[in-house]
């Protein structure tokens, strides 16, 4: 066998080839249209956009000899994009047409009732008999994880040539899709089987094992109706979140805050003296474990998806921040789960002069194994000139730019807000439709009090005049395609998450949210996912300080009757 990997730009197929690489296959790189001829099997991986994928594929001079290798009947496997190229078009871009091996149109998902993309785990069915399992090692007691906003629907009725290609389904609201395809030599996932844990490392390498001829062979599916039911199987994400950054001997260590200070805290009797007056002193940077070693044991206990943030002074120059990328690198070879990289995407100036553009941050990123960018500060000043420009993207900011080359679902906005106190017999300001109200049986501190939620830069630093709300909904509007959802006011206090924060929040946007700071209990996941609807939860100190493990979390998650994916 003569593998090949055929990357289109998408940036993320280093995730692919790190699990080939786990699994012991050697492969080669499709470089020109010649490499098409030395292949025997061929894998198309990649997120991005219907249109740009195309694109690059054609100015490459890649996209007739992809489509005479498939007609050739050698096995082609397609991951994501790399099965959705094989319909005949997606509205994502109408005027784009595919390679249209498959008769039918892709579409996007209706976001009336859920949040789009569709980010996370989720279960696949398969379309045999009731006790069959698709042979390629898929199994419906498992979820496999996805990230997309474009769907081909199963639908037997209106397009049932189409529908003999569908080998297993999926269920996300109401809407039924083709998690899978499979007809002669062509197998595809909507799925992610790289960042699916064991369960899709177990596809990659049933479907490798497999006989040429197996590979080459599928008789077409029978087109069994699906009736949606009542629930889907998809699953609340429980992320583990890690704040990097660089201790004071120039180590990369893995740190927590106090309301964003990742000091310790010094006792006053150790503090110095000035003219005869205590003087505070900084303690040393909380050092709380190696980041990769720390990436392994979460991956192994369970968590659904990893975020390493770079909090170090290395993000003036990213590209430079090879101490960062190695982290990344290293954690992407162990890691088969999403990782999110933040800190530092953004347009830069090196040291020498020379200018990065944040595209090409995130690429680097993406290359060394990233899935998804988190933006922070850069995010509030785009919004803000948003909302000076009457609601309208200038196409220049980090958002805009990255979500046009690598799609929506490789940007996640972190928002970072902290509460501003109003007078609740006067205000009458631009914020009166946010504000929250303490409860009489709230704590002390918030009764009788209404307050709305700014937001910051700068770690926290320095506010802004823009609220969380307005925030979510213009970073929504400039392509950003997850909310990551911090509190000032909670981080590290163990008071759980502020659930009128994060209701606020998911009834503004409808592109997923995920819920942090504050954790201090398994209970206090089980309520924000009860109250307040939201996708996903994160935490970082219960999880570094081992007060709380990930797997005892998903067991309350199960015992409340909400869904959660098991390894």
């Amino acid at each position: 066998m003569r593998l090949f990997l055929l990357d289109y730009g998408a940036g993320n197929v280093q995730s692919l080839a790190n699990s080939l690489q786990k699994l012991g296959y050697q492969f080669s790189w499709i470089s020109s249209k010649h490499d098409f001829e030395e292949a025997t099997t061929l894998i198309f991986p990649g997120v991005g956009a219907f249109h740009t994928a195309i694109e690059h594929l054609t100015s490459r001079g890649l996209l007739e000899p992809l489509r005479d290798y498939i007609k050739s009947g050698k096995p082609y496997f397609g991951i994501c994009i790399g099965m959705q190229v094989l319909f005949e078009s997606s509205t994502e871009s109408p005027s784009t047409p595919g390679l249209a091996i498959i008769p039918s149109p892709i579409a996007r998902f209706d976001d009336t009732n859920k949040s789009v993309p569709h980010m996370g785990w989720n279960h696949v069915e398969p379309l045999g008999s009731e006790d069959s399992e698709p042979r390629e090692g898929m199994s419906s007691d498992v979820h496999y994880y996805f990230v997309h906003s474009y769907r081909a629907t199963y639908d037997p009725e209106s397009h049932p040539e189409a529908a003999q290609w569908a080998h297993t389904t999926t269920q996300y609201g109401q809407e039924t899709f083709m998690a899978s395809v499979r007809k002669g030599n062509v197998f595809g996932t909507q799925f992610h089987p790289e960042k699916s844990g064991a369960a899709g490392l177990t596809i990659l390498d049933t479907w490798l094992k497999q006989s040429q001829l197996d590979r080459v062979y599928s008789a077409p599916s029978p087109r069994v109706p699906r009736t949606p039911k009542p629930k889907d199987g998809f699953a609340k994400r429980i992320i583990a979140c890690m704040d990097v950054r660089a201790n004071d001997d120039g180590d990369l260590v893995v740190t927590k805050g106090d309301q964003y200070d990742v000091r310790e805290k010094v006792h006053p009797s150790l503090s110095s003296l000035s003219e005869g007056h205590p003087v505070k002193t900084a303690g040393a940077v909380r050092n709380l474990g190696k980041p990769v070693a720390l990436a392994a044991r979460y991956y192994a206990s369970g968590a659904d998806e990893l975020c390493l943030l770079n909090i170090t002074s290395f993000r003036h120059s990213p590209l430079q921040d090879q101490p960062m990328l190695a982290v990344v690198r290293a954690a992407a070879e162990t890691v088969f789960v999403p990782l999110t990289i933040g800190g530092g995407i953004k347009d830069t100036v090196d040291p020498d002069g020379t200018k990065r553009s944040a595209v090409e941050v995130a690429g680097a990123y993406f290359r060394a194994g990233a899935d998804k960018v988190s933006i922070g500060s850069e995010a509030v000043y785009a919004v803000e000139r948003l909302r000076s420009n009457g609601g309208k993207g200038d196409g220049t900011s980090a958002i805009e730019t990255i979500a046009k080359v690598y799609g929506n679902q490789a940007v996640v906005v972190s928002i970072d807000p902290k509460r501003v106190y109003v007078d609740l017999a006067t205000y009458d300001g631009p914020y009166k439709n946010e504000l929250i109200y303490g409860k009489d049986d709230g704590s002390e501190k918030e009764r009788g009090k209404a307050w709305w939620y700014q937001c910051t830069v700068s770690g926290g630093r320095e506010s802004r005049p823009v609220s969380a709300a307005q925030l979510a909904q213009g970073a929504e509007a400039l392509g950003a395609g997850e909310i990551l959802l911090n509190s000032i006011d909670r981080d590290g206090t163990g008071l759980g998450f502020d659930h009128e924060l994060v209701a606020l929040v998911k009834r503004s946007v409808k592109i997923p949210l995920v819920a942090s700071s504050g954790a201090g209990t398994k209970g206090h996941f089980v309520s924000v996912f009860e109250e307040t609807g939201v996708e996903a939860a994160l935490a970082a100190g219960i999880f570094h300080r081992e007060e709380v493990s990930i797997e005892e979390i998903k067991e309350d998650l199960r015992n409340a009757g909400i869904n959660s994916r098991i390894i």
